[in-house]
């Protein structure tokens, strides 16, 4: 597994958790993060949602970005948090929520919306009359999420509270990088970080395009494959566990660009 040499694209932060990962099993990787994270601007209509906290049957979290920021606003507008039940999509976002006492759940097997929407407990907190559902995220994203709990009969309530955009480099950033050091894969974590990919390859997406992409989830596998990306892994999970999971699952590749 150690002939690896991987592009990591997550936000700077976890780009540099993940690296460390691997380096401790003695894989190479390479840290170009192409999502940044900006706090939005809470708007009235925000600060009324969470306000009405209280009335929610369930809050989903989906992200390590949107729990910091929302325990920030928490801790501001309720020094004592209702009881309720909130769930994560990953364990390392649902860790943050643990170190403030909140009851947590997530999928133990599985790291995306439908391992989640799976938990009897979720399931149970929708199916109460009147069930309300907050979702914390960014500014978009988990449109199927809410969809399946929406059809499951829950109302649903989105929660902004950042926008991610692509940082700025040169435009032969990617390749350059890639070829210097020699990089034998790619990783993403989200859609708009494969957007963000491709968006930054620009003229050179088809060669880039031919090197191994390991996705988060069949949306981000079916993105990248119709795209014109030619072997693409789905890790079933953006966290370090599924990655590896997958790697070791891969035949090492020997091409590099």
């Amino acid at each position: 597994m150690t002939g690896w040499r991987l592009l990591l694209t997550r936000p700077a932060e976890e780009s540099a958790a993940l690296a460390q990962t691997l380096a401790d099993l003695g894989i190479f990787s390479s840290s170009l993060p192409l999502l940044e994270i900006e706090p939005v601007p809470m708007t009235p209509a925000q600060c009324a949602i969470l306000n009405d906290l209280d009335h929610y049957s369930a809050v989903i979290v989906v992200s390590k970005p949107a729990a910091r920021l929302g325990l920030a606003l928490l801790n501001e507008l309720w020094p004592v948090p209702p009881i309720q039940p909130w769930f994560t999509v990953g364990k390392g976002t649902a860790q943050l929520l643990q170190d403030q006492n909140l009851d947590v759940s997530w999928p133990e097997q599985g790291d995306d919306s439908e391992a989640l929407l799976d938990l009897p407990r979720l399931q149970h907190a929708v199916a109460l009359p009147a069930s309300r559902v907050l979702i914390m995220r960014g500014e978009d994203g988990r449109e199927l999420l809410a969809e399946r709990l929406r059809q499951l009969g829950a109302s649903v309530d989105y929660l902004p509270l950042y926008r991610r955009h692509l940082p700025l480099y040169p435009p032969s950033t990617l390749m350059q990088r890639v070829q210097a050091e020699r990089l034998n894969a790619l990783v993403v974590s989200s859609g708009q970080g494969f957007e963000h990919l491709r968006q930054l390859a620009g003229d050179a997406w088809p060669e880039l395009s031919q090197l191994p992409l390991f996705v988060p989830s069949p949306r981000v596998a079916e993105l990248a494959t119709q795209a014109g990306a030619r072997t693409v892994v789905n890790c079933r999970g953006a966290n370090a566990t599924a990655l590896l999971a997958a790697l070791r699952e891969q035949p090492e590749p020997v091409q590099t660009l």
